[in-house]
């Protein structure tokens, strides 16, 4: 009788808009273009999708999940975490809301009782993350690598394996698109004068916007006019 294969998850989370937050969607993408899997793994751009992503943790026998981690280490460090070792990482420093948020995913899915048996973390330390448009820094881009290798051979450990391309795939057939794949997104990156770094600070402090005097008031005002509560 021949065992039914484990079903297998790589995940990619993170935001690529700042700058080192985007190493685990990277790996991912770099990963699919070089690589081919039987049809028992599904690699995913699990983007901040955070809790939406609960029932594909719940359907996964093998997580693997590419990251940007802080732990404390010398900047561009990469470091594997394994089993329950792993939620303790994503969660006690973060380094954004979306690893809160998995965290709590993977919380949730072994209170659903259905977690993965074999968890893997490959997590790189960032080396700057207040860019917005920005892209991976060298330090962290040199990781992505080590990092598909580290990946390829937990799962060649646990049976199962994947066969490299003849060549990467043309950025119309990843699991991005020609705007984000990475050479498209740093191509397109507009100068500092058309896009600041920091996130568009103009919106807020150029003097035409401001805030509500009370916002219990207006949040009250909202939800009692018309289509704008249950």
């Amino acid at each position: 009788m021949t065992m039914a294969s484990p079903a297998v998850l790589i995940l990619g989370i993170g935001n690529l808009l700042w700058a080192d937050e985007g190493f685990g969607v990277r790996a991912v993408e770099d990963l699919h273009r070089r690589y081919i899997f039987p049809g028992n793994v599904r690699l995913m751009d699990g983007g901040t999708q955070g809790i939406y992503l609960v029932q594909h943790i719940r359907e996964a026998d093998i997580l693997i999940v590419f990251d940007a981690v802080d732990y404390g280490l010398a900047p561009g460090t990469m470091k594997l975490v394994e089993g329950e070792e792993v939620p303790k990482f994503l969660g006690a420093k973060k380094i954004s809301l979306h690893q809160t948020g998995f965290q709590e995913v993977l919380a949730l899915a072994e209170m659903l009782g259905d977690y993965p048996r074999d968890l893997l973390l490959i997590g790189v330390q960032p080396v700057e993350l207040e860019d917005y448009g920005g892209s991976l820094r060298p330090e962290v881009k040199a990781q992505i690598g080590p990092a598909i290798g580290a990946a390829l051979a937990f799962l060649a450990s646990r049976g199962v394996a994947a066969a490299a391309r003849a060549a990467p795939l043309p950025p119309a057939e990843t699991i991005s698109t020609a705007e984000t794949i990475m050479d498209g997104y740093e191509a397109g990156r507009p100068d500092e004068a058309e896009a600041m770094r920091t996130g568009d600070a103009r919106v807020l402090t150029d003097g035409r916007w401001q805030g509500p005097d009370d916002f219990e008031a207006e949040i009250g005002r909202l939800l009692s006019s018309p289509g704008g509560g249950a």
